[in-house]
């Protein structure tokens, strides 16, 4: 390998001799440059696998955030309801306070249960501010496959739900071919159910 002095300080380095002896320097410099190009293309996408990935995080984050606001929202409901004071002569809307503040308890964590997700997505979205744009153009293209492939639910019957109607627990392409299967698998028992 020679190395050349005469070349601009970011394209110092040791060349094979064969490239200099070909005067293609300049070629491998554009070459470089095109190749380098393509690559800061291929980082403003993500690929499928990345980005069915990135969706399983974002899932598992939504789930574990969940559980503690589930428990927090109880806890809320217990000290809160827990502390007022009861006569048991004086029903509330007709029903025994003891009963009617239970419920409101267990309506606290419903509470809970359903603003986990919304705080879970909120989280993870500040952890991956650089990426959402790609993730977003993503999503985009991920609905209208999951729009084009999935069955129509009007031949929904009790014994035959629509499977995974929304692509939610899609997480990997494997997961997602198996949901192409399963979306087929209903067209042909909603067609012809006598069949299956």
């Amino acid at each position: 390998m020679n190395c050349s002095r005469s070349l601009p300080l970011r394209f110092l380095s040791c060349w094979p001799s064969s490239l200099l002896a070909r005067s293609a320097l300049p070629k491998a410099a554009v070459r470089h440059n095109s190749t380098s190009a393509v690559s800061q293309a291929a980082k403003e996408n993500l690929s499928w696998p990345e980005y069915l990935a990135i969706r399983k995080g974002k899932r598992r984050w939504e789930t574990a955030v969940t559980i503690p606001c589930t428990f927090l929202g109880f806890a809320g409901g217990i000290l809160y309801f827990g502390n007022l004071e009861t006569d048991a002569s004086k029903p509330i809307m007709g029903i025994d306070p003891f009963f009617f503040y239970g419920f409101a308890t267990m309506g606290c964590a419903g509470f809970g249960y359903l603003m986990g997700p919304t705080i879970g997505s909120a989280i993870w979205r500040t952890t991956h501010r650089r990426t959402m744009a790609l993730i977003e153009a993503r999503d985009r293209e991920f609905h209208k496959h999951i729009v084009k492939n999935r069955v129509d639910p009007a031949a929904q019957t009790a014994t035959n739900p629509v499977p995974d109607f929304y692509g939610e627990k899609i997480g990997s392409l494997h997961s997602y071919r198996q949901w192409l299967r399963d979306q087929a698998k209903y067209k042909r028992k909603a067609e012809w159910p006598e069949d299956v």
